[in-house]
Parts: structure tokens; sequence; C-alpha cells
């Protein structure tokens, strides 16, 4: 049997003053947080670019790899973050249009896969 401790959002308030005489303890703190923040994105946006992939993978018969670059290639050419580009893929399986910019994007980059086959 496992047992599941949760914290309430009070939880790191109440660190932070317990912390606040240490300035060094405040300071750990403090990045441990945002490093927190940094990874828990990192993973959200890693989840939606891994379906877009597969996604990619299912229309463009090509591997994990290819289907990656694909979806970098849209996003360089957008000047757009790979999680946008790849929730915008997703929202458009789900019938969400694809702005014209990400078509055009998209076209260029098929055009380039099926030139190097």
């Amino acid at each position: 049997m496992h047992r599941t401790t949760l914290l309430h959002e009070d939880y790191w308030k109440l660190r932070a003053e317990a912390t606040w005489g240490n300035a060094a303890a405040g300071e750990d703190l403090v990045a441990l947080r945002a490093e927190n923040d940094q990874l828990r994105r990192a993973l959200a946006g890693r989840a939606v670019i891994d379906q877009a992939r597969g996604m990619m993978m299912v229309l463009t018969p090509c591997s994990r790899g290819t289907a990656r670059e694909l979806l970098v290639d849209i996003s360089r050419q957008c000047n757009t973050k790979l999680p946008a580009v790849a929730a915008a893929m997703v929202a458009a399986w789900e019938g969400k249009p694809l702005s014209e910019r990400m078509q055009r994007a998209l076209r260029r980059a098929l055009r380039r896969l099926y030139a190097e086959d």
C-alpha cells in the first residue's frame, strides 16, 4: 500500500517564511522554485511535442527523428517555439485550422522531405 502526502499551497509560503532569517536558504528556495517551474513547463511542452510527432509519423510515414525535424523546421520558418507549433498541429488534428503561415511552412517542410527521398 502506498501512502501519498498532499502539500497544501500554503506549505511553500510557510517554508519561505521559516527561511526568512537565513538569506542563503531563502535564495536557494527561490532558485529551486524557478527550476521547478521551468521543468514543469518543459514536461508539459514535451507531451504535446510527442503527440504532434506521432501525428506526423502517421501522416507522412517517417521515423521519429524525421518527424521531429519537420516540426523543428516549421517552428523555425514560423519563428514560433516548438511547443506552440506542436499545440497548433494537435489542435488542427482536432478540427481547428492551422494559420496560413503554418500551412505554408508545413508544405515547404514536406516538399523538402519528399525531395530528399
